[in-house]
């Protein structure tokens, strides 16, 4: 991956890491998952026992946790959290405030502080784990497309939509489709040199990755944009690119997603836009002429 202004958070945070594979732990483990990702500074202030304590767990299981994350043991989990927490705090003093609930009583400024909060460290993570040959190759591929489909369900068609008219505002034919029946019956019909991009945060949403399966089985390129590597739609796709989340109250996992997945679809629509810059343009001048009508003209004072 390559790494630029975002260089701080790191491909390798241990948090982005451990929200990424947060589905593949259960039970007692998946108690002290959780534990860290609602409070890392405190997680990196405690002892193993306290640790163990607060997770409902035991020692042992602290000690199983930090395995399979790939540390020899708990000194080195706490040591890689606390650098990240630090780094957090230095680089922006309302980071602290990430992880903490916001209350009834809580004025709309301190709200709107934890939004931000979140959605730019979210962000930032987002940057600092994309891999940008993935980008690359998907932005290579829809650029040579015949034709691009989009799935996604509940909030993810909202993204996906926003994606849609990008492409089609640029000349490159893409369809949206919330609809699993009418997305089927498309995927049915891509071929060779056709796109498919499946959105799910989750990555489990079967609808989508039942239209992202048929696209693939009929030739097409396939593209997943979901926050865990590791999941089903991951598996089936020919190119996955990974966003990250930070979870506040009233916003869970699902819906903070949007924001880092309209980032990273930005982020290669504009690649394609750049493959495509003669075509682009034009259209781009075409568009702004045919609404130009619609524009409210200034009245001189």
């Amino acid at each position: 991956m390559e790494r630029g202004a975002y260089e701080e958070a790191g491909p390798d945070s241990v948090l982005v890491r451990l929200r990424g594979r947060l589905p593949e732990f259960t039970g007692a483990l998946r108690r002290v998952a959780e534990q860290v990702l609602t409070d890392p500074a405190g997680a990196s202030r405690a002892t193993i026992v306290e640790l163990a304590e607060r997770s409902g767990t035991s020692p042992a299981t602290i000690t199983r946790f930090c395995r399979a994350l790939g540390f020899e043991g708990y000194a080195d989990l706490r040591l890689a959290i606390a650098g990240e927490t630090g780094r957090a705090a230095r680089s922006a003093g309302w980071a602290v405030d990430i992880g903490r609930e916001i209350e009834p009583t809580d004025s709309l400024e301190r709200v709107l502080g934890q939004i931000m909060a979140a959605d730019t460290q979210a962000m930032r993570d987002t940057a600092a784990m994309t891999d940008l040959t993935e980008v690359e190759r998907a932005a290579d591929a829809i650029a040579a497309a015949n034709r691009v489909d989009i799935y996604g369900a509940s909030g993810s068609a909202l993204v996906g939509a926003e994606m849609q008219f990008s492409l089609h505002r640029i000349g490159v034919a893409a369809w949206s489709w919330p609809d699993v029946h009418n997305g089927l019956a498309s995927a049915a019909l891509l071929r060779e040199r056709d796109v498919a991009l499946g959105i799910s945060h989750s990555g489990q949403t079967r609808e989508t990755i039942e239209m992202i399966a048929e696209a693939g089985s009929r030739g097409a390129v396939t593209v997943a944009l979901t926050s865990f590597p590791r999941s089903p739609l991951a598996d089936v796709a020919d190119i996955v690119l990974l966003t990250a989340t930070q979870a506040t109250t009233f916003r869970p996992d699902a819906l903070s997603a949007r924001h880092p997945q309209l980032v990273l679809l930005d982020l290669l629509y504009i690649a394609v836009a750049q493959r495509t810059h003669d075509r682009s343009h034009a259209a781009f001048q075409r568009t702004a002429q045919a609404v130009a009508g619609h524009r409210l003209r200034e009245v001189a004072a």
